[in-house]
C-alpha cells in the first residue's frame, strides 16, 4: 500500500469536512451574489412603482400640470405649496436614485445625470432646487449642481418624463 493510500485512509474524514466546508463557501457566494442581483433589481422595480405614483400625480391632479412644463411664467403665477410639495417628494426621489446608483444598483449616474439635466432645466424644478438646495444633503446637492453644470449629454433612454 502506497503513502497516498494509506495517508487517504487515515484522513478521508478531514478531507470529507474540508470539502464540505469549501463547497459550502462556494455556495454561499453564489448565494450571495444572486441575492445582490435579485436585491438590485427589487430596489429598481421598487424606484420604478414610486416614480410612476409620483407622475401619475401630475396627471391627475390639475394643480401640479405645470411642473413638467418649460413654458411656465413664474412672476405671474408664482410656485404653489401644492408644487412645493410635490417638488420636495420628487427631489427626494432623485436622492435616493442616485444613493442606489452610487451602491451600483443597476441605475447608472449617467442615467441619473441625463435626468437631472432634463429636470432641473424645468422652470418650477430649477427654482424650487435654488429655493431649497441649502437643505438637502450637501454630496447630493453637488452632484445636482455638478450635473446641471456639465453639457447637456444626448438621453440614450427614455428621459425621467418617460419612465
Amino acid at each position: 500500500m502506497g503513502f497516498s493510500s494509506l495517508w487517504l485512509q487515515e484522513n478521508w474524514f478531514i478531507l470529507l469536512q474540508s470539502a464540505g466546508i469549501i463547497g459550502g463557501l462556494i455556495f454561499t457566494a453564489v448565494s450571495l451574489r444572486q441575492n445582490t442581483k435579485t436585491r438590485r433589481i427589487d430596489d429598481l422595480l421598487t424606484l420604478a412603482e414610486h416614480y410612476r405614483e409620483l407622475w401619475g400625480r401630475t396627471q391627475s391632479d390639475a394643480n401640479l400640470r405645470r411642473i413638467s412644463k418649460a413654458n411656465v411664467d413664474l412672476l405671474q403665477n408664482p410656485i404653489t405649496p401644492a408644487e412645493e410639495e410635490f417638488m420636495d417628494m420628487v427631489i427626494i426621489h432623485f436622492n435616493t436614485s442616485w444613493l442606489m446608483a452610487k451602491e451600483g444598483s443597476l441605475l447608472t449616474l449617467e442615467a441619473l445625470t441625463r435626468d437631472v439635466q432634463a429636470f432641473f432645466a424645468l422652470p418650477i424644478p430649477k427654482n424650487v432646487w435654488k429655493a431649497t438646495r441649502q437643505d438637502r444633503d450637501q454630496a447630493f446637492a453637488s452632484f445636482v449642481d455638478r450635473s446641471l453644470v456639465e453639457p447637456q449629454t444626448p438621453p440614450r433612454h427614455k428621459s425621467w418624463k418617460h419612465l
